[in-house]
């Protein structure tokens, strides 16, 4: 199948009004694409399409004497989509875990942005422009939509927690710019209708894209999804694909996706690798890893 067709009391929520109603004056996300310029986190240049934004070189991890990963290189470039593919098992998410900083590898460099990082962390990777979002939704079910959503923006944060806390000045006015932000996201995603529902009572479909607007909440410059449309039906999979396109196409966000569906993957990603017991077995454009023999034989050719 083709898929390319396809918060606080009264005088908060009265400033809050004109968001609520559409009346927000932020500039729009669709208007800041490509404008990647060096930003309060210490951001770099803007990179070109086709630039090299991730290198990983020669990675290994183990966890006692079981290898999840074993000797992988390939890069990622800046504005593709980038498809990580094969059997459960293969070692897909622990490579997200190692990009993120999760897991830190026994062997290897990790080069983003053309700088090595050494046993970065999560807050690290999140603070230097890499969001993510899990293969088992992370969402904080007692809180609403839009709560969730504003959680993505913890690394953008500026003033103290005494001044958040009074909610005054500074403070009043930073959380007023994060809201602007996090209702454009939103808006993005079609989701207006449920912002103030608790996650938790959200049909699995809606969760995974409240998770994907957490994500995007934080501007990315490089966004990780593991298995965004496990789970999903035909409908919600078009529309998760159709955001995943916008994203990359519109904001110019590089994605490294994670994805089972290879109906998906063989349309919308630019170039692919394929894993196989924590080892590189293919990489390159979707028609020529369909048809590598090793690929059929270790995973395409493996009813699922």
């Amino acid at each position: 199948m083709a898929w390319q067709g396809v918060a606080r009391q009264s005088g908060q929520d009265a400033e809050w009004k004109g968001i609520e109603t559409g009346q927000a004056t932020a500039q729009p996300l669709a208007a800041r694409a490509g404008q990647h310029e060096q930003s309060e986190q210490g951001r770099q240049r803007p990179l070109r399409q086709g630039d090299v934004i991730l290198d990983l070189q020669h990675i290994s991890l183990s966890f006692g004497g079981v290898k999840a990963l074993s000797d992988i290189s390939f890069d990622v470039r800046a504005h593709e989509i980038r498809a990580i593919i094969g059997p459960n098992g293969a070692g897909k998410s622990s490579m997200l875990n190692v990009i993120n900083g999760v897991y830190h590898p026994q062997q290897g460099r990790i080069v983003f942005r053309g700088e090595e990082r050494r046993r970065m962390h999560p807050a690290d990777a999140a603070r230097h422009g890499i969001a993510r979002t899990f293969q088992n939704i992370a969402l904080f079910k007692g809180m609403s939509v839009l709560d969730n959503i504003m959680t993505g923006r913890n690394t953008r944060l500026r003033c103290g927690m005494l001044a958040n806390a009074l909610w005054w000045g500074p403070a009043r006015r930073e959380e007023m710019q994060h809201r602007h932000k996090v209702e454009e996201v939103i808006d993005f995603l079609e989701i207006q209708s449920i912002r103030k529902t608790p996650v938790g009572r959200l049909p699995y479909g809606l969760q995974k894209r409240v998770e994907l607007a957490r994500a995007l909440a934080a501007e990315p410059e490089l966004l990780l999804l593991d298995e965004p449309m496990a789970g999903m039906n035909v409908e919600e999979k078009q529309d998760m694909c159709r955001f995943i396109l916008d994203v990359n196409q519109q904001f110019g966000t590089t994605i490294v996706l994670i994805e089972h569906d290879m109906g998906v993957v063989m349309d919308i990603s630019d170039r692919v690798v394929v894993l196989d017991y924590g080892r590189k077995i293919a990489d390159g454009a979707p028609d020529e890893v369909k048809s590598d023999p090793e690929v059929i034989r270790a995973y395409l050719g493996v009813a699922h």
